[in-house]
């Protein structure tokens, strides 16, 4: 209350507001928010965790995704897939982050998920190939799933990439 006048907080606003909103409409907001210095990332992330599954919450996530800086990349391939998870209002991965002696190239640490991505060019050889599937059961070992993405795969089917990207973090997600 305000001077006897119910408010509530600009994340909770800009949640409740998404849900009828076309697309772009909540980074608009959000970024009148920042214009006028209301706009603080951390109680928005606060309110994204309290409140999964509410009907705004994507579009509020995929609006907050653009005002985070992305992650470390080492090929134009990990800047594209990181691009579209990012676009697709997943959460963010940790970019080429070492966990348990292994490189990742993308890693989300409270689902324990990897993801590999493959290129012919640096996986090409009998010797590669084997390394790399001892790497995924190490991994394991450790409680981590990992998929692999190759570039051609991404670049053929993207939105199919993302559903199962979806999918895989959705299952492996502590309620």
């Amino acid at each position: 209350m305000v001077d006897e006048i119910p408010v509530t907080s600009v994340p909770r606003v800009l949640l409740d507001l998404a849900v009828g909103e076309r697309r772009g409409e909540t980074r608009k907001r959000m970024e009148r928010a920042e214009e006028l210095r209301l706009l603080d990332l951390r109680a928005i992330h606060e309110l994204l965790d309290r409140t999964r599954g509410h009907h705004g919450w994507g579009k509020l996530r995929r609006a907050v995704a653009f005002y985070e800086p992305p992650p470390f990349t080492r090929s134009g391939f990990e800047r594209l897939l990181v691009g579209a998870i990012r676009e697709a209002g997943l959460p963010r991965p940790a970019a080429n982050l070492n966990v348990h002696g292994f490189e990742l190239d993308l890693y989300w640490e409270e689902q324990r998920f990897a993801v590999e991505l493959d290129t012919y060019g640096t996986h090409g050889s009998h010797e590669a190939f084997e390394r790399d599937r001892e790497r995924t059961e190490d991994l394991l070992v450790h409680g981590i799933a990992m998929t692999r993405v190759t570039d051609t795969r991404f670049h053929r089917e993207p939105d199919a990439v993302i559903a199962r990207l979806r999918r895989f973090l959705a299952d492996r997600t502590i309620a």
